[in-house]
């Protein structure tokens, strides 16, 4: 049994049909119709690096570290694998995968970086100048290189660039087909394929940001403030919004490429195939724009993780699979126990997460997992600010976090499901479950009894 995961960066839920996107991600949706999609896959530990320690270790992170090198304590799920005799390969633009120390790598015989994302600098140019791309009260300014936000960065490394295919996506893509080519024949692989787009900074060809905004001709909006979405304009939240739009589709139409050559090398008889994000994005909803607050300009704090960044696709073809929707809960953690399970190798012990075979097979088994958790990682009690951490089931959304002044909010998912009208105070028993529920998972981890703290009461 062969393993195909591919991960792309930032990619909504709401990109796929299923979702409820529109004539966006085509190759992705067809993918969906012919895979089992889970409509309830939640975010466990947020962002980019602390999900990916997750997925591949299958355990939470969010309560005892956050974004950090991969744990040498840890059993990586390229590392079991090959005990069993994979061939293993990692082919990423993620750049904080590889980069610095931070031992991703660890687990694949073989991997690729394709450098150049989010500010990564391969090469210094000094002869040529750094461009200001946007102007600066509309972009992140956090972190400044030579005095310049990322944005600039990224077009200041990437200067060379002439035509869709010198996109990221597309370079990643098409390295892992080639790859699939090199390899097809092999007894068994796992393949990791990291895509960091949709991230940010958005560089899609602009003909692809003109099916979202036609007729645009100002400013491009290449990079959001990762604050409030107020300090748009009405114009040019639509090119922002556009510009992401634009370059998730640019996603599908390469992880369809990919596909394609899945199909072509007659490979889905005896192959998984993944297709999983790490979190969504803010694009305007909740008066924010970005996944986490970084705006000196921006009051509020630590954000909730609502809906548009907490739900995320989750879609799995396996040999003999029956195209359906899940409506049972999973998050990140049970990607390592459903492969292994799938290909029929023993889940180590340190696994949090549950293998979702019974689902993807069908079984009518009651499904044990009925909440799910997320959070960015936790800190002591006491601190003047804490992570929003979030408690999901199939019906509610539970909050808790933030300043010391504010309150949990809790959301009916069935008539609210963007979460805008609190209804904490007329349900306070549901809050009750769902925070009873929070602090027995933490307890059951054994986490820090400081960190548990910090939610303990409301």
């Amino acid at each position: 049994m062969n393993i195909i995961v591919i991960v792309s960066d930032t990619y909504r839920y709401d990109n796929l049909a299923v979702g409820g996107g529109k004539a966006l991600a085509h190759e992705l949706d067809a993918f969906v119709s012919k895979s089992v999609s889970f409509d309830r896959c939640y975010i466990s530990s947020f962002p980019t690096i602390p999900h990916r320690t997750d997925a591949l270790t299958g355990t939470f992170g969010f309560p005892f570290y956050g974004w950090q090198p991969l744990d040498a304590n840890l059993t990586t799920m390229g590392e079991v694998l090959q005990q069993n005799g994979y061939i293993t390969q990692l082919i990423c633009d993620t750049p904080h995968f590889l980069k610095r120390g931070y031992n991703f790598d660890r687990g694949f015989f073989g991997y690729h970086w394709t450098r150049g994302q989010e500010g990564d600098c391969p090469l210094t140019a000094m002869n040529y100048p750094i461009e200001q791309q946007m102007p600066y009260e509309k972009t992140r300014l956090s972190p400044m290189n030579f005095g310049h936000p990322l944005v600039d960065m990224h077009k200041w490394v990437n200067r060379e660039w002439t035509w869709e295919e010198d996109r990221f996506a597309v370079k990643t893509c098409r390295t892992a087909s080639k790859w699939l080519e090199e390899n097809h024949k092999t007894d068994k692989f796992f393949l990791w394929v990291d895509c960091f787009d949709p991230h940010e900074p958005w560089d899609p060809p602009e003909y692809l940001v003109d099916l979202f905004d036609p007729g645009c001709e100002d400013t491009p909006m290449l990079h959001p403030n990762y604050g409030h979405a107020s300090a748009y304009t009405p114009a040019e939240l639509k090119n922002l919004q556009a510009h992401y739009r634009a370059e998730a589709k640019l996603v599908s139409k390469w992880v369809g490429h990919l596909l394609k050559k899945v199909e072509e090398l007659q490979l889905l008889d005896d192959t998984v195939v993944v297709f999983t994000t790490d979190h969504g994005f803010f694009i305007g909803e909740h008066d924010r724009t970005g996944k986490s607050n970084i705006s000196k300009e921006d009051e509020r704090g630590a954000w909730p993780l609502y809906e548009e960044v907490s739900h995320i696709p989750l879609v799995v073809h396996f040999p003999g699979c029956k195209a359906k929707r899940v409506k049972e809960i999973a998050q990140p953690t049970d990607l390592m126990p459903t492969l292994l399970d799938l290909a029929g190798v023993k889940i180590p012990k340190q696994c949090h997460g549950k293998s979702l075979k019974p689902l993807l097979k069908g079984s009518k088994a009651k499904w044990p997992q009925r909440y799910a958790f997320s959070s960015t990682a936790l800190t002591t009690a006491g601190r003047a600010e804490q992570p929003w951490t979030t408690v999901y089931d199939k019906n509610w959304a539970f909050f808790i976090g933030g300043k010391p002044e504010e309150k949990p909010e809790l959301y009916d998912l069935r008539t609210d499901p963007t979460q805008t009208k609190n209804v904490l105070a007329k349900n306070p028993e549901v809050a009750k479950r769902m925070h009873n529920a929070l602090l027995k998972f933490l307890k059951d981890l054994g986490t820090d009894e400081e960190k548990t703290a910090s939610v303990a009461e409301f």
